[in-house]
């Protein structure tokens, strides 16, 4: 299981740059490119406030699963325990 959570680590960190690429070539630039300022209004906004906030999420959880914070102790098969530091 710890194994499946690092997999999803990488995909979780790839998807986020597959959002951020997405978010900005066909969502944030053409918007602030376009001329009126409902799109100009629109692209500020996926910019500078939505893709900070969704791309780091699902690459700061991407880069905990590989680190291993999700990690379980399975020591006991009633109840898993999170390893404490």
């Amino acid at each position: 299981m710890n194994t499946v959570k690092k997999i999803l680590g990488i995909v979780w960190i790839a998807l986020g740059l597959a959002v951020l690429y997405f978010g900005i070539t066909v969502l944030g630039w053409p918007k602030l490119t376009s001329g009126k300022q409902d799109d100009l209004v629109f692209g500020i906004i996926i910019i500078f406030i939505l893709l900070p906030i969704v791309v780091g999420g699902l690459v700061i959880f991407g880069m905990y699963a590989l680190q291993g914070e999700y990690k379980l102790i399975d020591d006991n098969p009633e109840h898993a325990h999170f390893i404490e530091d």
